[in-house]
């Protein structure tokens, strides 16, 4: 199975961004029901290395804290444009998160993550460029800036791609403490 972990969003928030997802030809858009903030992508696992995957994500500790999504932007640029994202403000927070998250992973034998830590919400993929209505798309949303939420919990999810788009499986929800248990 194709597994990730990430913050769940509230539904208010994923329709809102939802309510941003047109008017850029050749996007795939994600589903708002599908909308998160990734904390690490993990790929395919088989039931073993799910189930110590788990195992080494039920002992990550740390407290809720608020997330502020603001800012759309892309991956890529030209007609190499891959991903339209909405931005995550920085938050040390969500980086200690992430670095408990990305230690027990590796406790679970995964290798690093080699990427630089980027947190976002992936909104939609494009295998062609849109052009210049990218452009105007970016002008008219890039200054979006959503409340605050509080993140409670982190997710590990599976994904399976379907024709139709992928769909997501909530595997096992670890909680976040209240703040000042911890």
């Amino acid at each position: 199975m194709r597994l990730f972990v990430a913050l769940p969003l509230p539904e208010a928030l994923r329709a809102q961004l939802g309510a941003m997802t047109a008017g850029l030809p050749g996007a795939r858009w994600v589903a708002p029901e599908n909308l998160h903030v990734t904390l690490r992508f993990i790929g395919e696992a088989d039931s073993g290395q799910a189930r110590d995957i788990d195992a080494e994500l039920a002992q990550v500790r740390a407290e809720s804290f608020p997330v502020t999504l603001a800012g759309i932007d892309r991956f890529g640029s030209g007609a190499r444009v891959r991903t339209l994202w909405a931005g995550v403000e920085a938050n040390s927070a969500l980086e200690r998160l992430y670095g408990s998250i990305e230690q027990a992973l590796q406790d679970a034998g995964l290798p690093p993550e080699g990427r630089r830590f980027k947190p976002h919400v992936t909104l939609a993929r494009f295998k062609a460029s849109p052009g210049a209505r990218l452009s105007d798309y970016l002008a008219r949303h890039a200054p979006f800036r959503a409340e605050p939420f509080q993140a409670e919990s982190f997710v590990l999810y599976s994904s399976f791609l379907s024709q139709s788009g992928a769909i997501y499986t909530e595997e096992a929800a670890y909680p976040l403490g209240p703040a000042g248990t911890l």
